[in-house]
C-alpha cells in the first residue's frame, strides 16, 4: 500500500525522537559550550565505554508493567432486547425505578464481548496445576506489598481480628490475592460487564444459573449505587463485576461490607480499612471459627483406597479423624475435635498434594469457590507474616 506524505513524515519525526533519545546525555565543557559526541567519542577509549554502559545499565530503572486498557465495549440498543425491556419493568415495578431513567441508563450501556471470552470456563482437558496457580500469587511483589500494607494498616487490621475472629494474615491474604492491595481493580465499566453477563451469557452448562446471578448483580448494582447517591456508570470493576480493594460483587457490598473506618459510610473503592473490616465480616458470615487452622497437610494410603470416595464432597468439613484414619489418611498432629474435608491440589503431571481442610478453609472458599484460591491466600498470607517479622 502507498504511504501518504503526512504519515512518511510522521514516521520520519518518530525515527528522529528515537535516535534523539538514544543519544547520550550532552556534558559540559570547561567553558561551559557543549562538548559535540564526535568529541566525546575521541576522549573516550572503548574501556571506559564498557564501563559507562554498564554503569547506565545498573542505575537504569526497571520497566514499568502496562496494564492493558479493558474493553470500552461496543454500542448495541440494549433497549430494543426484550429480555432487557422485561427486566426494566420488573425494576420498575419491583424498586419503582422511572423506566424513563432506566431507558437513559441501558442506552449509555455497552457489549463487552471480552468480558463474555474471559468468564468462559477453561477447557476441560486442561491439567490443572496448584504448584503454577501458586506461583502467580505467593511472589516477591505480593509478598512486599504485603508487608507494606500490613505496615501501614496495622491497627485496622489488629481491630478487625479482635472484632471477628479473622487472623490478619487471612485478611492480608485475600486482599493481596485479590487486587495486590488496590492496585489492580479492574477497569471495567460494571454495568457493562454485567448487562452484558446477564443478558448474553456464554453457551454453557449452566448458563441460566450464571444468567440469573448476573442479573441479580446487576439489580444490586442499580439499588447500590441509588443507595450511595453515586452514576451507576462511574463503577468501575473486573470483568465480572467485582468492585475495590476485595473485589466484592454489588449484592455482596449491599450484605456484607461494614463502614469500618467510622465515616459514615461504605466505600471499598477508596477506604483500604473499609476493605479489611468487610473481609474479616464477610468471612466471620460465612463460617469462620475463631483460633481453628485452616489446613493440614496429609498422606494418603496407596493400599487402602477409601479416601477417594472423600474426594468432591462439597464445601465442607464433615469427616472425623477416625474416619480419616480408616479411609487410608494420616491422621497424626490432627486436632481430634475438628472436622475436615479431604482437599486435593493437582500438579499436572507431577504428584498431587493431599491436605485435609477445615471449616476456616471452607470458609475461603465461600469467597471463591477453589481449592488452589483458598490455599493461596493462605499461603500468601503466611509468607507476609513471616516476611514481615525478620
Amino acid at each position: 500500500m502507498p504511504i501518504s506524505l503526512p504519515r512518511l513524515t510522521a514516521l520520519a519525526s518518530t525515527l528522529l525522537l528515537s535516535t534523539l533519545c538514544a543519544l547520550p546525555m550532552t556534558v559540559q565543557a570547561q567553558d561551559g559550550k557543549p562538548v559535540e559526541k564526535k568529541t566525546q567519542k575521541k576522549a573516550v577509549d572503548k574501556k571506559d565505554k564498557k564501563d559507562k554502559k554498564t554503569a547506565e545499565k545498573k542505575a537504569r530503572p526497571p520497566a514499568k508493567k502496562t496494564v492493558a486498557a479493558a474493553d470500552q465495549g461496543e454500542f448495541v440498543n440494549f433497549n430494543e432486547w426484550k429480555d432487557v425491556a422485561r427486566f426494566m419493568d420488573e425494576m420498575a415495578e419491583r424498586n419503582q425505578f422511572q423506566r424513563s431513567d432506566l431507558n437513559a441508563l441501558f442506552a449509555r450501556t455497552r457489549y463487552v464481548d471480552s468480558a463474555i471470552q474471559l468468564i468462559k470456563p477453561a477447557p476441560s482437558n486442561k491439567p490443572k496445576n496448584w504448584a503454577a496457580y501458586r506461583a502467580r500469587f505467593v511472589e516477591p511483589v505480593r509478598i512486599n506489598a504485603g508487608v507494606d500494607f500490613w505496615n501501614t494498616y496495622g491497627v485496622a487490621l489488629a481491630r478487625a481480628e479482635a472484632q471477628y475472629g479473622v487472623p490478619m494474615e487471612i485478611i492480608v491474604g485475600i486482599i493481596g490475592v485479590e487486587t495486590v492491595y488496590g492496585r489492580n481493580t479492574g477497569n471495567f465499566r460494571v454495568m457493562d460487564v454485567l448487562t452484558t453477563l446477564a443478558f448474553d451469557y456464554p453457551n454453557t452448562a449452566n448458563r441460566d444459573a450464571r444468567m440469573a446471578f448476573f442479573r441479580g448483580e446487576l439489580e444490586n448494582t442499580l439499588l447500590l449505587t441509588r443507595e450511595a447517591g453515586i452514576d451507576p456508570m462511574s463503577l468501575r470493576g473486573s470483568y465480572a463485576g467485582a468492585i475495590g480493594w476485595p473485589q466484592f460483587m454489588p449484592g455482596s457490598i449491599r450484605e456484607y461490607a461494614v463502614d469500618f473506618d467510622g465515616d459514615g459510610k461504605i466505600d471499598l473503592r477508596n477506604s483500604p480499612v473499609d476493605a479489611i473490616g468487610s473481609v474479616a465480616h464477610y468471612l466471620a458470615v460465612h463460617g469462620w471459627q475463631r483460633g481453628e487452622p485452616v489446613a493440614f497437610p496429609v498422606t494418603v494410603s496407596s493400599d487402602n483406597r477409601q479416601w477417594e470416595a472423600m474426594l468432591n464432597q462439597g464445601l465442607e468439613a464433615k469427616y472425623t479423624v477416625e474416619e480419616l484414619q480408616a479411609a487410608g489418611i494420616s491422621t497424626s498432629g490432627l486436632p481430634a475435635a475438628l472436622r475436615f474435608g479431604l482437599v486435593d491440589l493437582q500438579n499436572g503431571t507431577g504428584p498431587t498434594e493431599y491436605w485435609v481442610a477445615t471449616n476456616n478453609f471452607y470458609a475461603i472458599t465461600q469467597y471463591n469457590r477453589s481449592y488452589f484460591y483458598a490455599m493461596s491466600v493462605a499461603d500468601l498470607g503466611r509468607a507476609v507474616a513471616s516476611a514481615r517479622n525478620r
